[in-house]
Parts: C-alpha cells; structure tokens; sequence
C-alpha cells in the first residue's frame, strides 16, 4: 500500500466518522458569527477609519481576525482529530494489522498525517471564503491576507505534526489529544515569562510559537518563521515514524 493509498484510506475513516464532522460543522458556525461581529464593527467605524491617511482596513479588522479566532480553536480541534490516528488504531489492533502487511511505518505516519492535513486545509479554505466573499464590495489586501494564510496553515501542518506524534506515543486517544494540547499551550506561552519581564529576542522567544506566527498574521513573511514551522512539524513525524518502527521491531 503506497502512502497515497494510505491517504485515501484515512481520508475516508476521518470524514465517515462524526467527529470530524461536528467539530466541523461548531467551529465554522462560530467563525461565521465572530465575522458577523468583526464585520458589523468594522462597518460602524468605516467612515472614521476612511479619513486616517494609514488607517487599518476590511484586512486588518475583519479577515486577519478571523483567522486568529482559527488558530485559537485550531489548539483543541486538531488534537481532538489526531488523537485517533494511531493511539486508536493502536488499540483496536488496526495498528499490528498493518505492519504485519508489511507496510512502512513511514508510509502509515505520513499517509495519516497528509489526510489530516487535507481535513484541515479545507477547514482552512472554508473560513477564508467568508472574508473573500466580500471581495467585490471592499478593498482586500491581498498580500497581508496570503501572508496570514501562509501563517495559518504552517500553524496547522505543524500542530497535526505535533498532534499525530502524541498519538504515536500514547497509549489511548484522550491521553494523545491532553498531551497535544498542553504541548500546544505549552509552545505558544513559553515565553510569557520573558515578555513579562522586557526580554526581547533570545533563545525563549525563538521557541515560543506566538512569535513566529504573529508576525505572518501582520504581512511579515521571513525564513526564519517559516523554517521554525517545518522544523516543528519535521521532528514530530521523525519522533512518530521512530515509534512506530520501534512497534512493528518488538513484534
């Protein structure tokens, strides 16, 4: 079975399960009433803001919000969709059914990981259609708002990353989507401290999270954030490829 195959196959658990659906389904519907809210906002100040030289626009009030309010629900929902990838199937025997087919634990990893990935980037292009659907009535920075794009989904390739690591460690899904989440929160508010006591710069800031996505939400593309990300994401399907190698070794 080649990883495509393992895609295809995962894509089809993930979206016949109702998970995947009612999470779909709440979140969306709470973006669309935050955008109402953004939106109304943003039109009760429109004249105002229309007679500052460099006042924010539609962009900075409406579209790069909402991609914020993502990336917040995006630390519950996305452990919550990779806790079963492996910890589950581990579980219910799927897991030792597979490698004694002889499959790759790389193919495994990176099958389930591309489905999520798939799930999450249409999650993605949904929320985006709400901002975009306005396009023909207000002025979009299109720019700043593929710049956020780019944030958001290096934000979500590497928490499914992050995600589908727990699960190859844990030994049952609630256990995979805690650790997820605290690993999440843990990486986003590593360098409160340090913000709190004046420190700019540094190796904490470095690791933090927020610092190299808030950057891609304000129209800041470096290498450096980027890199940060595939880091990230690279290391945790290194660690989770090597768990399950280590799985089908011990039989």
């Amino acid at each position: 079975m080649s990883t495509l195959a393992m895609t295809r196959l995962e894509l089809r658990r993930l979206f016949v399960r109702p998970l995947a659906w009612v999470l779909g389904a709440l979140t969306l519907a709470w973006l669309a009433w935050n955008f109402t809210l953004l939106l109304g906002s943003f039109l009760a100040a429109h004249i105002r803001l229309a007679a500052l030289p460099d006042g924010p626009g539609y962009t900075d009030l409406v579209a790069v919000p909402l991609l914020a309010k993502l990336a917040e629900l995006a630390f519950l929902v996305v452990p919550l969709l990779s806790m079963s990838a492996l910890a589950g199937e581990r579980r219910e025997g799927r897991l030792a059914l597979l490698l004694g087919m002889g499959l790759e634990p790389s193919r495994i990893v990176l099958g389930k990981y591309l489905a999520l990935l798939v799930w999450l980037l249409a999650w993605l292009a949904l929320v985006l259609a709400m901002p975009a659907a306005l396009a023909h009535a207000t002025a979009i920075d299109w720019g700043k708002l593929a710049a956020a794009t780019l944030g958001m989904a290096l934000l979500l390739a590497s928490l499914a990353a992050l995600g589908l690591a727990c699960s190859a460690f844990a030994s049952h899904p609630a256990l995979a989507a805690a650790a997820a989440l605290v690993l999440t929160l843990g990486l986003w508010a590593v360098n409160m401290g340090a913000q709190l006591a004046g420190v700019e710069g540094g190796a904490i800031n470095w690791l933090a999270m927020s610092s190299h996505l808030q950057p891609l939400l304000r129209g800041l593309v470096t290498s450096v954030d980027v890199a940060w990300f595939a880091l990230l994401a690279g290391v945790c399907l290194a660690l989770a490829i090597r768990r399950v190698a280590a799985e089908r070794e011990r039989g």
